[in-house]
């Protein structure tokens, strides 16, 4: 456990949880332990799908300014790579992540945001890439795996003018997957997570590969790979058992060990 980022384990869920008052600001310590609780999160099988979370106020409000704002070229261009890298090593958690949104998920914060499987937000959040209002633009991220999610043109709205997006909004824009009560976020995204806490754990992480690797692709490539991580399902216990159980007892009945 970091001074500022936790993994808490219950259930097959995995809880990362950022607490670095006042708003969860992604420093240098912050993001070396994010990445580190990611790899935990992947290694460990006990973790069956793994939530970010900010606590009840405030998911992430982006990077720290203050201790941006002196570094050289030389420093920012390594924060910005070891930010990159850390962000990147959640994206390739292998099980299904979502992302519990409270407050705000601003800069940096949204990026994290952006690196999940699933956003559940409060329908008082607010989201947004401000980056442009410091003179500077979205470094983990927000340039990218927001094009791939919403389109380019909505991407450039967006980071051209640095506006704060209310949670409707992003909810129509496919920012947000779900919006609820504030004070039901958590409990959301816990109950999307626990759905897999006893699922084909194998499979799961070939689905995530197979579509997260096809959006790097061409369509020819991205079929090929869907192809060869379907038929290596086939080495595993939880085909044999998941097709054993559908002809025996019809679907949604299979137990599952993750092999």
């Amino acid at each position: 456990m970091g001074e500022f980022v936790s993994l808490e384990v219950e259930g097959g869920v995995g809880t990362i949880r950022l607490d670095r008052p006042p708003v969860n600001a992604l420093n240098n310590q912050v993001q070396a332990e994010l990445a580190e609780a990611a790899r935990e999160a992947s290694e460990r099988d006990d973790v069956r799908a793994v939530i970010l979370y900010g606590g009840e106020k405030t998911f992430a409000g982006g990077a720290d300014i203050k201790e941006m704002a002196e570094r050289t070229y030389p420093e920012i261009a390594k924060f910005g790579a070891a930010l990159t890298a850390s962000l990147a090593t959640i994206a390739n958690i292998p099980k299904p992540v979502v992302a519990a949104i409270t407050g705000y998920a601003l800069g940096g914060g949204l990026e994290l945001a952006l690196t999940a499987d699933r956003r559940i937000a409060g329908d008082n959040v607010k989201v947004g890439q401000p980056e442009i209002q410091l003179g500077v633009i979205p470094g983990a991220g927000g340039t990218q795996r927001l094009a791939r999610l919403v389109g380019p043109s909505k991407t450039k709205d967006l980071v051209f003018t640095g506006r704060f997006v209310k949670a409707e909004e992003a909810l129509a824009l496919g920012i947000l997957d779900e919006v609820v009560a504030p004070d039901d976020v958590y409990a959301a995204a816990h109950k999307w997570a626990s759905q897999f806490a006893n699922g084909p754990a194998v499979a799961l992480r070939a689905a995530k590969a197979a579509i997260d690797g096809g959006l790097d692709t061409d369509l020819a490539s991205g079929l090929k790979l869907e192809s060869h991580l379907f038929a290596a399902l086939w080495a595993t216990e939880d085909q044999r058992n998941g097709m054993k159980s559908f002809i025996e007892n019809g679907p949604g009945k299979a137990t599952f060990e993750g092999k």
